[in-house]
């Protein structure tokens, strides 16, 4: 059956995934160099469109100016928090006096956090010209429509609460559901591209072999969660002016266990490799995902035996999200129906 789908729209589709893994590759490039305050204010940087190259084009009161903004914002977000229940963490950010501290301007780390927030813009308008196109030409593909939509809405809360994260000094929790709502939009945006690819396989998959993919999805999604965890533990140690080359002796538990579960992780996508191999399934995507692990146990390595270096962070995590997206593409390997599989 022919694809109503144009060349053109699929095309765009996947450019736009890139743009929105290129905005999770900036944010851990952001996170990593210490640039998240390298912008103070938001969507503009120290009130301009293109940001500053020294501080001499700054007036003399800027850290008191942003200071004040940063103070409005974290109360109007405390009163959220209250609105929703979560009083006792609106209470900690009100009484947090770490959001009363100004940075010096450093043009480096200012211009890091611009190029984040210019592929952010990009990634964000490219969404929004997918929804468009969607309601223009295909909005008789109700599901598709309503995904589209969906990431769209959610590109705009990250936007927004991407404000939020500059404004509570980069707490660290703020920073891992900035990265939650991330990895959401990509499992979406693969969702959004395997109904305009609409192609079936003819493959025989057992139910057994279903249901350990889909384990192995959720052992990924937990180990990033995990990953997220130690990431704070870092966010901590950097607060309180630790160095790098003392970060792993005073790592706790999550990191240890985020070390340790990751062979469990490889061993059920190894035997996901075998049964694809032994069942003749066919399905050519487990063999990148079981590399994308190697390379996430490569730079892990690194993170635990080489100081963490600054370099294998972001290559950690994007290794990560796409290990992730793949999964949920494979997914689209597993239309079948009853008569179909083997008993």
């Amino acid at each position: 059956m022919k694809n109503q789908f144009s060349r053109a729209y699929l095309r765009f589709s996947w450019i736009t995934l890139v743009f929105i893994y290129l905005v999770i590759i900036a944010g851990s490039v952001v996170r990593t160099t210490g640039s998240g305050m390298g912008c103070p204010d938001w969507p503009k940087c120290f009130d301009q469109v293109i940001p500053p190259t020294n501080e001499a084009q700054l007036p003399d009161n800027y850290k008191d100016k942003y200071r004040s903004y940063r103070v409005e914002k974290v109360e109007r977000f405390a009163g959220f928090l209250e609105t929703i229940g979560l009083d006792e963490t609106a209470s900690e950010l009100r009484q947090d006096e770490s959001l009363l501290i100004e940075q010096d301007f450093n043009a480096a780390k200012t211009w890091t956090e611009y190029g984040n927030r210019l592929v952010g813009f990009l990634a964000g308008n490219f969404v929004l010209i997918l929804f468009i196109w969607t309601f223009i030409r295909y909005r008789s593909n109700r599901k598709l429509l309503w995904l589209t939509l969906i990431n769209l809405i959610l590109m705009g809360i990250e936007g927004w609460f991407g404000s939020i994260v500059v404004a509570t000094n980069l707490l660290p929790w703020t920073i891992t559901l900035h990265m939650f709502l991330a990895l959401v939009i990509v499992g979406i945006h693969i969702k959004i591209i395997r109904i305009i690819r609409n192609k079936s396989y003819q493959l025989k998959i057992k139910p057994v072999f279903k249901s350990l993919f889909y384990f192995a999805l959720l052992l990924t999604f937990i180990q990033i969660i995990l990953g997220s965890q130690v990431r704070q533990e870092i966010d901590f140690m950097v607060k309180d002016d630790m160095s790098r080359a003392d970060w792993i002796a005073n790592m706790r538990g999550d990191f240890y266990f985020h070390r340790s579960f990751s062979w469990v992780l490889l061993a059920v996508n190894l035997a996901l490799l075998y049964l694809n191999r032994k069942w003749s399934l066919g399905i050519p995507t487990l063999k990148y995902i079981v590399g994308l692990l190697i390379i996430e146990f490569v730079t892990g390595v690194l993170f635990s035996y080489a100081g963490m270096p600054a370099f294998t962070q972001p290559v950690h995590l994007l290794t990560a999200a796409v290990l992730l997206g793949l999964q949920f593409y494979t997914l689209s390997y597993f239309k079948y129906t009853r008569d179909s599989m083997l008993t």
